[in-house]
């Protein structure tokens, strides 16, 4: 019979002790964080041997008997630990090990560590699991408690990830007002006004890609008065472009101010992909005979 790994050894105590019966002198809690620090020591040595998934679930069990001892914070701590080694080889098993990780952290009021598992959430449902709808929610839950933490920079950093995300799922007002509302927190800082007039770009493109050019308008006037600088940028006189050439139904004038606006600014993904939107529906569009 082969011998067993350390790791696999270091198990076996482990379920042993959390199975075991207290005897005279030991309470049950003392029996679970003896186990708990097993469960902990197993789960290293199949780190060490790269076996992810069954660390994963020694640090789970471990988890579990922090629980059972009303060890908050280590349960908090060993469900973290456990997300760590699932990421490397079940990404959504990572996501059901950080929202144990976050039930612990909302009850014990950290809400600011709850945030950045949450946005850990939002980036596995983006990057591995490509479900824009739960990357969106758990973004747009990241930010809200870091606004209440006071982490500004860090919760519009979300918010515009949930606003992306919306317009990728075609949701333009939200993303409008998620746009518009990032820019609102940037204006009074001079570190973050710069960006003012990429969010309000976007949130113009997504007007557009409405069909609306109405309120792609009224929303220029409405920046021009809140940052009277903005009239004047290359952003700006873009997005007066666009909205004459949507209206009159004119796709070279549409394709050569993009085609010029990217020499020197390179468009990214997100805008490549919704100018093609809007192109397509003036190209769909009933001409005007």
């Amino acid at each position: 019979m082969p011998s067993k790994s350390p790791a696999q050894s270091l198990l076996d105590k482990a379920d042993k002790k959390a199975n075991s019966s207290t005897g005279w002198f030991s309470s049950a809690s003392t029996k679970f964080e003896e186990a708990g620090d097993l469960y902990q020591q197993a789960a290293n040595a199949f780190k060490i041997e790269k076996l992810f998934k069954e660390a994963g679930d020694a640090h789970a069990r471990e988890a579990e008997c922090r629980e059972k001892s009303q060890e908050g914070n280590e349960a908090a701590n060993a469900w973290w630990n456990a997300a760590k080694a699932y990421k490397r080889i079940d990404p959504s098993l990572a996501v059901q090990a950080l929202s144990q990780t976050i039930t612990h952290l909302t009850k014990a009021g950290r809400f600011r560590q709850a945030a950045d598992r949450e946005k850990e959430i939002g980036q596995i449902y983006l990057q591995e699991l490509n479900d824009l709808r739960k990357a969106c929610d758990s973004f747009e839950r990241a930010a809200d408690w870091y606004t209440q933490e006071d982490a500004t920079a860090t919760a519009n950093a979300c918010y515009k990830d949930a606003a992306d995300l919306h317009a990728d799922l075609e949701e333009y007002a939200q993303a409008i007002s998620r746009y518009e509302q990032v820019a609102n927190g940037s204006l009074n800082s001079a570190l973050t006004k710069y960006s003012v007039k990429e969010y309000w770009l976007r949130s113009s493109l997504c007007a557009l890609a409405m069909g609306d050019t109405v309120t792609a308008k009224r929303n220029l006037t409405k920046y021009g008065s809140l940052d009277t600088t903005f009239v004047s940028t290359r952003e700006a006189k873009f997005v007066g472009v666009l909205v004459d050439a949507v209206e009159a139904g004119d796709v070279e004038t549409f394709t050569a101010a993009v085609f010029e606006f990217d020499q020197v600014t390179k468009l990214d993904n997100w805008k490549t992909n919704i100018l093609l939107k809007i192109k397509k529906s003036i190209d769909e569009a009933p001409g005007l005979t």
